[in-house]
């Protein structure tokens, strides 16, 4: 059993039970890096204020970096007894380089050490969050290019409603994950905050220079207040905020191919390389990819809820309970990551039935609300044409008819206003292309909006 680094204290044992109930080295030894990193930032600092000589700090950072190098290779020794990452590189640098590693926590606490850690591993972790959502952006604007003028139903109440594009489908999701990205970026201003130098909570008396440390390690901004900057955690719940809102519009467009590669819909097939079949029905191609991403959803929904249940009645500064931060995070992350990277990866390869689509917009009187439009340019009031068309509706519903199929006559029986040229605007492609005003789904406008998002991503991928 390794020796406790603050074993003066105590007159027993801590009890081997207790040991792996308070340890955190599974969950957090992937923090070992940036663990390596801020101790390396702390030791120069503290050499430039002469805490420590330079000398010692040499001999620390190179004991660091042979650490590091010994984890990289899965060298590295994990004892549980140890506690966490932190206790286990500072007992190893003893082993390397002796009693001069005892002077590495000079300066400051667990406390500001694991929220530095957590807030370096974040800020790396969001900047690939939205260079995958940049990704899963491009893909989907392909997509509406490739297929700019298919047409299909669109859906209020998972009824018919009007026909629009593809194209202009897709695009709103390409919407939602710009917000995504512009939340996780935002986001980034939070995490991106020095707190070493805080020390437990309330400040050291070594002459320290947290703003050379910042500066090490590129932080933009330091904590102002020490009690705040160990027992924040805001920066993760907000992290993890904004990674259930993205999981929504990944569970939404996981439920919209659920549907669409039914049976009943057949708007399209996923690849085989990203589905499943049945273990007894031999017919059968099971939709489980993005059943998973739906109910993967659930799981990060989990974990904002857990972190901030932790945190609700927690009393100024550091808790243990804190410790259950990474659980949460490390859980979403992985989660959010692989989803991202298989919808980047499994949605160029979706087949679209361009023909399934169009046929399911011929029928359920999508052109109603167009015909109502019609009479009211002929001087009708929109809810008195309405309830006209209303009524049209009604009598082609009891002949088996839409309303482009029945005789100008019988059309002409509800309103005198109509004439011949209300053909003209009850076809798809005239319900589509007259729907010009700015974010409606006229071609026009679709490739407007296609080509303001190439532009918007040429600039982020090139960053």
């Amino acid at each position: 059993m390794a020796k406790k680094l603050w074993d003066g204290r105590f007159s027993e044992k801590t009890d081997r039970i207790v040991e792996d109930f308070t340890s955190s080295i599974d969950i957090d030894k992937r923090l070992y890096s940036y663990d390596i990193q801020g101790s390396i930032a702390h030791c120069r600092m503290l050499a430039k204020t002469s805490i420590i000589s330079e000398e010692e700090a040499s001999s620390l950072i190179e004991g660091l970096g042979v650490i590091k190098r010994e984890i990289d290779r899965g060298d590295f020794q994990f004892d549980q007894s140890l506690e966490d990452i932190h206790m286990h590189i500072e007992a190893r640098l003893i082993e390397k380089v002796g009693k001069v590693a005892q002077k590495l926590h000079t300066a400051r606490s667990r406390n500001d050490q694991v929220v530095l850690d957590v807030r370096m591993y974040l800020r790396d972790e969001t900047l690939h969050t939205t260079h995958r959502l940049v990704m899963l952006q491009k893909v989907i604007v392909d997509l509406a290019k490739i297929h700019i003028d298919v047409v299909l139903p669109g859906y209020t109440h998972l009824q018919r409603a009007q026909p629009v594009l593809l194209s202009h489908h897709l695009m709103a999701y390409y919407e939602m994950f710009l917000r995504d990205a512009h939340r996780f970026s935002d986001c980034l201003k939070r995490i991106n905050v020095m707190p070493l130098g805080s020390a437990a909570l309330a400040g050291t008396t070594y002459p320290i220079d947290r703003e050379y440390v910042a500066e090490i390690l590129g932080f933009p901004e330091i904590s102002a207040n020490s009690m705040d900057a160990v027992s924040d955690r805001d920066f993760i719940i907000e992290f993890l905020s904004a990674a259930s809102i993205c999981m929504v519009h990944l569970s939404r467009m996981s439920e919209e191919l659920i549907l669409w590669s039914s049976s009943e819909f057949g708007f399209v097939e996923l690849p085989d390389s990203f589905a499943t079949g049945s273990s007894i029905m031999p017919q059968k191609k099971n939709p489980d990819v993005p059943e998973l991403v739906r109910g993967k959803t659930g799981r990060v929904f989990g974990d904002l809820i857990s972190l901030l249940t932790v945190m609700k009645s927690l009393p100024l500064s550091y808790n243990r309970d804190m410790q259950e931060d990474k659980t949460a995070l490390f859980s979403t992350l992985d989660i959010l990551a692989e989803c991202l990277e298989i919808y980047i990866k499994m949605l160029p390869k979706l087949k679209i039935n361009k023909q399934a689509m169009r046929h399911a917009t011929s029928t359920g009187f999508l052109n109603a609300t167009d015909m109502a439009d019609y009479l009211v340019t002929k001087g009708m009031a929109f809810r008195q044409a309405h309830d006209c068309v209303g009524k049209a509706v009604a009598y082609a519903s009891s002949k088996k008819k839409e309303l482009d199929e029945l005789t100008l006559k019988e059309l002409k029986s509800f309103s005198s206003h109509i004439k011949k040229d209300i053909f003209d605007i009850l076809t798809i492609e005239q319900m589509i292309n007259r729907r010009k005003s700015f974010g409606g789904t006229a071609l026009k406008n679709v490739r407007a909006a296609i080509n303001k998002a190439e532009k918007g991503l040429a600039v982020n991928i090139g960053d």
